[in-house]
């Protein structure tokens, strides 16, 4: 094994803890697959990922994400932790903004004061749910259908079905059970009025070990749901998505399309763990 420099950085929240943890490894070179996903796996947290070498000349470096048990095309809050590392140990991009290379492409990932944010990466499926899948997603939340006031697929990668309820109370109340195994499910209400300057609260359900897992804190799904709310005409421009609340996290998500019609998701990150790790 091999000391590699190591960072778990805290993203979409300035201030440590409250936001969703990422495990940064800043030197992937040399790491098979299995030892990647072993590693992400150990590691107990939602995602690990890898810095590498680029291997195209427009992109500032390559990042491996992992999930427990997979590894992903692209995901968020990996992103936008990932990049934090990189600059914070030094990295210089090429141009005026950083570019990813990952599964998914390149993702471009800016600098807003604070702030990095990435652009959207394209939705793979859009259009409205099955109804019978509808029925069955509001089952699993334990709400009732009539609950459920619009609904979408909001694939990007992860196969995210996004479902929109009369209010951000009724996505805090959510108990979910059994019957969302397996599933994607994001969920989003609007606080009326806003909250602490928030316009929506949401919450992520995804497979996890042994069974349903929540995410505190989730670009991938902030990203799509944006591009179908304001696509939809469901929410402005631009607006903050409060989410984690009901893990006892208080993450912001900060959501900009511009006038190209480009969606931007961003949001502080704080390094909690700079060192080493032995792989």
């Amino acid at each position: 094994m091999t000391p590699r420099p190591f960072k778990q950085v805290d993203v979409f929240s300035a201030e440590p803890y409250l936001g969703n943890p990422v495990a940064v490894v800043m030197d992937g070179s040399g790491l098979s697959t299995e030892a990647m996903q072993a590693f992400t796996d150990w590691t107990n947290l939602s995602e690990a990922t890898f810095l590498l070498p680029p291997t195209v000349p427009e992109a500032d470096y390559r990042l491996r994400i992992f999930c427990p048990g997979r590894e992903l095309p692209f995901a968020g809050h990996p992103t936008l932790g990932s990049c934090h590392a990189w600059l914070e140990a030094g990295g210089r991009p090429r141009g005026e903004q950083v570019v990813q290379e990952c599964g998914a492409g390149l993702i471009r990932i800016r600098r807003d004061g604070t702030r990095l944010s990435f652009a959207a990466p394209p939705l793979l499926r859009t259009g409205p749910l099955p109804e019978e899948d509808v029925s069955r997603l509001a089952r699993g939340l334990g709400i009732a259908r009539d609950d459920i006031i619009h609904h979408a697929w909001c694939d990007n990668g992860p196969p995210w079905q996004g479902l929109m309820l009369r209010s951000a109370a009724l996505v805090g109340a959510i108990r979910p059970d059994a019957a969302l195994a397996g599933q994607f499910t994001g969920v989003v209400g609007p606080h009326d009025p806003a909250h602490d300057g928030c316009r929506f609260e949401v919450r992520a359900f995804f497979p996890g070990h042994g069974g349903l897992a929540e995410d505190p804190v989730t670009g991938s799904l902030n990203a799509a749901l944006a591009q179908w709310l304001i696509g939809a005409g469901l929410a402005p421009s631009t607006y903050v998505a409060r989410q984690g609340s009901a893990l006892g996290r208080e993450g912001r998500v900060h959501v900009t399309q511009d006038a190209d019609g480009t969606v931007w998701i961003g949001g502080n990150s704080v390094t909690c763990i700079d060192g080493r790790v032995s792989l």
